[in-house]
């Protein structure tokens, strides 16, 4: 199966590049056209990661691993400055649970109960995209309770989420971070594999922590969790119907800087590369012929998947490769910043963290190796990244469960007028009221932090100074915006300044 995908790429690659070179455009190249592993590996490097394998396999029983359940143990970061606190005063827990629709996989979480109010503080789960790149990147780097320093010792984030919400860490799919399998039929290949995996460890977490089922219960995260986060809102929204298991109080979902409808994201890049002149007119009408073939070939990969779903990968990530070649080393993350030759980010430290002997001790994790990210479950996921998840988000607003669809502004990779676009395109009985709706500032101590446009349980904030991962660069107004959201004090109060609509 493996060789005949790799040779349906080489083949598809080859006649992509023909018939492009057969357009009068002389800027297209072969090497605007990436292979998902190749594209894995360019995502890895840029962030100054070295994994020391591709996947995350793991051969022999672990003692305290082995039952269909959950494994979890109070723990006490070694190098954090003195709390005073007592490991069970910190409320930090890490564990591994069995996935029960699996051959042997084990998923690994964090935990972290609220430094405010534990017993009424909502229950958040972060998850990170890649596809294929740990939780732990937004647990060090963004909005977790610790930040890694240069010496790698631990400094307390004043902004953690932490500080309004209990707050879960997961390593998926299967293969990401801590989370491990001695089989690969375990590796995750589309969005009800990754759901079903997440739903169930849910349940168990619940079971685990039955003091939680009564809070409010939120999904964050970011980037590729624009197609993990819908699919996993839906899922637990039709357990809930279904009555299966432990009911879970969802309230709410909420997708930062995500890829999510495919179609009219990927349509937007080359305007967003306009208007931040990192093209330039001529560059973006050259584009256009490129633009059309990628609507054309996502159209033909559907919401369902298969090779088709290939081929729109091979298409449509063209256009960001030329965008980027042409942008003279900006960072595609946040175009303010540069990149260095492949280094966009120095992420290193968090490795070098979780492989230290203390750190693993600490956790429980035995002798099984941290992988940062995972080229495998990256390419493993190629025929999901085209599908469309939007469609499954109107029943969930419908049932009243919000939405929060938050965006750095100056992030190309998923960009915030892609972004606005979907979010304005999604039908559903609220769409003409929310089209209609005024941009409001989103204010942080008085200062405007962003813009905000709402109706009903549908909220769209764009981000100032900010690029892909917003909690990095704007620690204290993503803390805001998740706050007030949760409260639905998002914004504050109705703003009498109507700006221009996004």
């Amino acid at each position: 199966m493996a060789s005949a995908l790799s040779l349906f790429l080489f083949v598809f690659a080859i006649s992509a590049t023909v018939s492009l070179a057969e357009t009068n455009d002389d800027s297209i190249s072969s090497s605007d056209f990436k292979f998902p592993k190749t594209e894995a590996e360019r995502l890895i490097r840029s962030l100054n990661l070295f994994p020391k394998h591709e996947v995350n396999y793991h051969v022999g029983e672990e003692y305290n691993l082995g039952a269909s359940r959950i494994v979890e143990k109070e723990f006490k970061f070694p190098f954090v400055g003195d709390s005073g606190a007592s490991v069970q005063e910190l409320g930090h827990h890490a564990g591994y649970y069995k996935l029960p629709h699996s051959k042997d996989a084990r998923m690994f979480y964090f935990f972290f109960e609220s430094r405010n109010s534990r017993a009424t503080d909502p229950v958040v789960i972060w998850l990170t995209g890649g596809p294929g790149c740990s939780s732990e990147l937004a647990l060090f780097y963004e909005n977790g309770p610790f930040h890694i320093t240069k010496n790698l010792s631990l400094a307390w984030n004043d902004f953690g989420w932490d500080k309004v919400s209990n707050l879960i860490y997961v390593d998926q799919p299967t293969g990401t971070g801590f989370s491990y399998s001695s089989d690969d039929d375990d590796i995750r290949h589309n969005e009800e594999g990754v759901s079903n995996d997440l739903y169930d460890f849910l349940q168990a977490f619940f079971k685990e922590h039955p003091e939680y089922t009564k809070n409010d219960f939120y999904i964050t995260g970011e980037s590729y969790a624009g197609h993990y986060i819908p699919a996993f809102a839906a899922r637990v929204h039709q357990g809930n119907k279904n009555k299966e298991g432990l009911h879970i109080n969802l309230k709410g979902f909420a997708i930062g800087n995500g890829l999510t409808d495919p179609e009219i994201q990927y349509k937007a890049y080359t305007d967003y590369a306009l208007d931040m002149k990192l093209i330039t007119q001529s560059e973006h009408n050259s584009m256009s012929k490129s633009v059309s073939d990628c609507e054309q070939a996502i159209k033909l990969c559907g919401a369902d998947g298969g090779s088709s779903c290939v081929a729109a990968y091979m298409v449509c990530n063209n256009i960001f490769n030329r965008i980027v070649s042409k942008s003279g080393g900006k960072n595609y993350y946040d175009i303010r910043k540069k990149c260095e030759g492949d280094l966009c980010y120095d992420f290193s430290n968090m490795e070098d963290f979780l492989n230290l002997k203390s750190v693993r001790d600490a956790l429980g994790v035995g002798n099984i190796d941290f992988v940062s990210c995972s080229s495998t479950v990256y390419e493993a996921m190629v025929t999901d990244w085209m599908r469309n998840l939007e469609v499954g988000i109107p029943t969930l607003l419908e049932d009243g469960i919000k939405l929060l669809v938050y965006a750095g502004e100056y992030d190309l990779i998923c960009n915030w007028l892609g972004n606005s676009r979907w979010v304005h395109a999604m039908e559903w009985s609220g769409q003409k009221e929310f089209v209609a709706a005024s941009t409001t500032p989103f204010s942080v101590d008085g200062v405007e932090a962003g813009l905000h446009k709402g109706h009903g349980p549908l909220t769209f904030l764009k981000v100032h100074d900010a690029g892909h991962m917003v909690p990095m660069d704007q620690p204290k107004a993503s803390l805001e915006m998740l706050k007030r959201w949760m409260q639905g004090k998002l914004p504050l109060k109705q703003a009498d300044v109507h700006l221009a609509p996004m």
